[in-house]
């Protein structure tokens, strides 16, 4: 807070001089990310505390504590979060990568039109990160889903001018009881990768953030894109979900995860623990 009221332009101090990684993949091909930026999107849901996010100070002592542990590469998130981090100094030699549109937000009437009210290549660019995330949600429905498919299109296109992973995470999606909902039927993601890998004018720095659902390699055939499997929903068997993600990292196609509130707010609250299982279940 500080910083921001009497130095601001200590942010991109801190941008400027922090030391960068040479390559986004570890020696063993794979990426690690700590996911936080549902907060700009209003969701602030993890698991059964419906407000877990939105103590800030919180979620940084979380986020920094999973940043460094052994494995971990580095963060998804929105520009207030990203700052922050680089003001602790939790990002040194981390892959950063920028959350771009995060208009869509949860639970309104235009939540299916994910205006990018976020980073832009050129910012994600400047401040020296490595790619920026975009969420394509396509809701047969609504009239408001090529809005957002064109601007996906624009930013993949964009990132790639610049040289940085367009990280696009997609889905179709249904308004349910008046709530947006997410098929994660394998016939389903299969449709939305087949749609996302071709958004912009090359695909050459697309990579997808995809759920983990049945038939995952059935799923993955349906792509030559590099994939990074999401963590979704904070669940109540974390067995169940680790078992999952581990099946799932033996496809080739996939790189590893992004996984935020699943890892920030485990059910016995050991963020240590969890993400140290998760490395493991990636890095063997």
């Amino acid at each position: 807070m500080e910083a921001r009221a009497r130095r601001p332009q200590t942010i991109a101090e801190a941008a400027a001089g922090r030391r960068r990684r040479t390559s986004l993949l570890g020696e063993d091909s794979q990426i690690f990310l700590i996911a936080a930026d549902h907060p700009a999107r209003g969701a602030l849901r993890a698991g059964d505390r419906p407000m877990a996010m939105a103590d800030r100070a919180d979620l940084l002592e979380r986020m920094s504590l999973a940043l460094s542990r052994p494995g971990v590469d580095g963060v998804l998130g929105t520009a207030d979060i990203i700052e922050d981090l680089l003001l602790l100094g939790a990002l040194e030699d981390k892959v950063v990568i920028g959350s771009m549109n995060r208009g869509g937000l949860a639970g309104t009437v235009f939540e299916i039109d994910d205006r990018f009210t976020g980073y832009d290549a050129a910012a994600i660019d400047k401040m020296g990160f490595d790619g920026g995330k975009m969420l394509f949600r396509i809701d047969p429905d609504d009239p408001a889903t090529p809005v957002t498919m064109e601007a996906c299109a624009r930013a993949v296109s964009d990132l790639a001018g610049h040289g940085l992973m367009a990280m696009v995470e997609p889905f179709i999606s249904h308004r349910v009881d008046g709530r947006i909902r997410n098929d994660l039927s394998p016939e389903a993601v299969i449709r939305s990768i087949t749609v996302a890998a071709g958004l912009g004018n090359t695909s050459a720095y697309t990579w997808l953030k995809l759920p983990v659902v049945d038939d995952m390699e059935r799923v993955l055939a349906a792509t030559t894109m590099p994939v990074l499997l999401l963590g979704g929903e904070v669940s109540a068997d974390q067995g169940a979900a680790f078992e999952s993600w581990r099946k799932a990292l033996q496809i080739p196609s996939v790189h590893g995860l992004v996984i935020g509130r699943s890892l920030l707010y485990p059910p016995d609250d050991d963020v240590t623990g969890a993400v140290d299982t998760a490395v493991g279940l990636m890095r063997g």
